[in-house]
């Protein structure tokens, strides 16, 4: 359940009442998702998303997040647009929390990825990052590469807590990416958090793209090496290389990947899944909001690091992953 601050029809309906978008006709929590609540709306004029945000997002990082999706949403990106009140207010508060009313967005996320959706996402990945291109405002990214050894250190007395995850091998990983993370690849506004369920299809066509509050500035090509973390396993977890030629293959076509990219590709994949680990350990042990089991990404840093894997556009097929979808 994923509806933590609870509203009456009634407290709906004073909101909405404050914006153009029509006399509130029904409402409903919606379940799915970890980090906020959310509403769907249905309004007279159309269906919207009435989001609430809850402890992990920053009340000051909220104009970048909402004033990046309205400046993505005027460049053709399928993402949510923040609806202005009468007053041309943003931003709300309910509840002592913030709030904001977003537009709603068709499709639905895929349980059963194919290397068609990889595709799909790669290109607009890059899309994003060329759109974002010229976006003002700066956003630091609080869990990059700089943060994960200060994040273990948060943990490491607990590791034993979850049997599986040593805390040798996570130092083994620090340690390598310490000694080859890449300096001045190509950077800009990325995502950062550009899982299954946050991207929605139509009969397998991209249509939808939500959940922007990890967005940052980082490199762009990490950017992509989190999506292949994401989309590019099996329910096994083993690694799926037709699913990353073809995320390859469509962020390519859109935006050229540079030599230094290609070249620091494996290490930005390792970083991923380190990131990855490190937070929902972290939130495994310090439950905040739903848990996610961190094995997943267990198996995903191993990999990496005992795989020396091909730079993007000629993935590899080592022993433990598969070729197909």
């Amino acid at each position: 359940m994923a509806v933590y601050t609870k509203l009456a029809a009634a407290e709906i309906k004073s909101l909405v009442n404050q914006y153009d978008i029509g006399e509130m006709k029904d409402f409903r929590g919606i379940e799915e998702g970890s980090e906020n609540t959310n509403y769907l709306i249905q309004a007279s004029a159309a269906k919207h998303i009435l989001t609430i945000y809850e402890k992990r997002v920053q009340p000051e990082d909220l104009p970048f997040f909402l004033k990046l999706t309205e400046h993505l949403a005027d460049r053709g990106i399928p993402c949510p647009r923040p609806v202005h009140d009468k007053n041309g207010n943003v931003l709300k508060e309910i509840k002592g929390k913030n709030a904001a009313i977003v537009s709603f967005l068709n499709g639905k996320s895929v349980s059963k990825i194919t290397p068609t959706h990889c595709q799909e996402v790669g290109e607009m990945l890059a899309k994003m990052h060329l759109a974002a291109d010229g976006f003002p405002l700066q956003r630091h990214n609080n869990i990059g590469k700089e943060s994960w050894r200060e994040l273990f250190g948060k943990i490491a007395g607990r590791i034993s807590e979850i049997p599986e995850i040593k805390s040798d091998i996570i130092n083994q990983a620090l340690d390598k990416l310490d000694n080859e993370w890449p300096a001045n690849l190509p950077a800009g506004i990325i995502h950062a958090d550009l899982f299954p369920d946050n991207v929605f299809f139509t009969r397998d066509k991209l249509t939808g793209v939500i959940d922007f509050y990890f967005a940052c500035n980082d490199f762009l090509a990490y950017d992509l090496a989190i999506c292949v973390n994401a989309w590019c396993f099996n329910a096994e977890w083993n690694y799926l290389a037709g699913r990353a030629e073809a995320m390859f293959a469509g962020y390519d076509s859109v935006r050229k990947i540079t030599p230094k990219e290609s070249e620091n590709f494996p290490i930005l994949l390792l970083g991923a899944a380190l990131r990855f680990l490190l937070t929902r350990t972290y939130d495994w042990l310090n439950p905040l909001t739903r848990k996610r089991d961190p094995q997943e990404y267990w198996q995903k840093l191993n990999f990496f690091l005992n795989q020396r894997l091909p730079q993007p556009l000629s993935p590899p097929c080592n022993p433990g992953c598969g070729k197909g979808g």
